[in-house]
């Protein structure tokens, strides 16, 4: 039952990252990196950001330490600054470090049994020593919920959506057919708001 239970919850983050990482592809530099939200998201950052929580989450909380320093590992290092790529910072030093993040998470899932708990010392007491298998579902929820930011990101830069490379699982097909349903919410959100 463990083993089924880890391939499932692994094999959901391998989509989640997958789904995120496309939402990159063919954008420009300028692109990747431009705050596209008030409060600066990013999808340059996000990436960066959860190479972080993979890195942290399934790697040091369970003893098994990502052998690279974590942008808050910096003395000058701010807040925020895990969620966005420096200039100096290429796109390709920020998925590689995604890449080497993933992987050694991925290590970390297949030496340890579900029930491996390790410390995280930034969590309240009473939740400070989590299970692997709480800390997968931890991670594949934070993935999972970043890949949606990116989802929709990319669809306000070039319109692009959906929630896979190769299959987009949207409804419509085409931008007539999605331009009359955006027609057909905004009068039912004016009806709505009338009454």
């Amino acid at each position: 039952m463990d083993d089924d239970a880890k391939a499932t919850l692994h094999r959901y983050l391998a989509g989640a990252r997958e789904a995120l990482l496309w939402k990159l592809e063919g954008l420009s530099e300028y692109d990747v990196r431009r705050p596209l939200t008030p409060t600066g998201t990013n999808l340059l950052g996000l990436v960066k950001h959860l190479a972080c929580v993979e890195a942290g989450y399934l790697g040091g909380v369970l003893g098994l330490p990502f052998p690279e320093p974590m942008p808050w590992d910096d003395p000058g290092a701010g807040p925020d600054d895990d969620l966005w790529a420096r200039p100096d910072e290429s796109r390709e030093d920020v998925l590689g470090r995604y890449a080497r993040a993933t992987a050694h998470a991925d290590a970390t899932i297949a030496a340890l049994a579900l029930d491996a708990t390790g410390e995280v010392p930034w969590w309240p007491e009473e939740r400070r020593r989590p299970t692997l298998h709480t800390l997968l579902v931890h991670v594949l929820a934070e993935v999972a919920r970043h890949a949606g930011h990116a989802d929709v990101l990319r669809e306000g830069v070039d319109g692009a959506a959906g929630l896979r490379r190769d299959h987009d699982n949207l409804t419509r097909a085409d931008a007539a057919a999605f331009a009359a349903h955006r027609e057909r919410l905004e009068q039912a959100a004016r009806e709505a708001a009338g009454r």
